[in-house]
């Protein structure tokens, strides 16, 4: 999958890691880049810094009826598109039932919108990519925050389920699983001294966004089912596949000896 000439949307387009895939896209010549965010001003921005091929759209991908609507662009059918937006929940047992059903909604059911919006048409032309931003703790586990931890494994089972019963009518999909990435969605765990972004720190390098974007690009050209700008991420999947139970133990040492700094 190369991006030039293709059109592409990219929800969770205005910061952190959909920023960097939309600025990316562009550079690498696609003929259309769709910035879809629910911050309509953030949108306009990197639109603006893109230039003509751009377009802002707002977007809450909570909603199938809006996410619906990415499906048809002003540049032509869609060829990639890039589930990308998410949101935290920062709770474990004592989360609220309004923050899973949020998490639900964004982390996973906006996939399941997604795929429902562009893929009938990109079975009809012949082809089509899915991008699917699922985080390493869709492989992994999350540390802290529950209902991310659990949305992020369903994106994963979901995106399995796609590549699955679409590779025949010519669909490829992918999952984006980053672990740390400098956005603002680390630095407000950071700025609380939550759990999950002590873990982030302790498992590895932080990445700028822009090199989560060149993994990206690599992996799509690839076609890649897994897309891991952290490499270590694909050891730490093998070893919790070949052993869950050390794996659990060691999960949870760690975890403990996070509480206890």
């Amino acid at each position: 999958m190369r991006v030039r000439d293709k059109v592409v949307v990219v929800t969770g387009g205005a910061s952190g890691i959909g920023r960097a895939l939309a600025l990316r896209f562009a550079a690498e010549g696609a003929s259309g880049v769709v910035v879809a965010d629910l911050d309509e001003a953030g949108a306009a921005a990197v639109a603006k810094e893109i230039g003509a091929r751009a377009t802002p759209v707002r977007v809450d991908v909570s909603s199938e009826a809006e996410v619906a609507t990415l499906a048809e662009t002003p540049y032509g059918p869609v060829d990639l598109f890039c589930s990308n937006a998410g949101i935290i929940g920062g709770h474990g047992l004592d989360a609220p039932d309004q923050e899973w059903n949020s998490l639900y909604a964004v982390n996973l059911m906006a996939h399941v919108y997604a795929a429902r919006a562009v893929v009938p048409s990109m079975v009809a032309r012949g082809g089509g990519y899915l991008l699917n931003t699922c985080s390493a703790a869709g492989l992994i586990g999350c540390p802290g925050d529950a209902p991310y931890a659990v949305t992020k494994a369903a994106a994963v089972a979901f995106a399995e389920w796609l590549a699955i019963h679409y590779a025949s009518k010519g669909i490829k999909v992918s999952v984006l699983c980053p672990q740390g990435v400098r956005t603002a969605m680390l630095e407000r765990g950071i700025d609380t001294d939550h759990v999950t972004a002590r873990a982030v720190h302790a498992s590895g390098a932080i990445l700028d966004p822009a090199d989560v974007a060149t993994a990206v690009v690599e992996g799509l050209a690839a076609e890649r089912f897994h897309i891991l700008p952290h490499p270590e991420v694909a050891e730490f999947a093998r070893r919790k596949s070949e052993d869950p139970d050390r794996w659990l133990a060691g999960m949870s040492q760690f975890v403990d000896s996070l509480s206890e700094t």
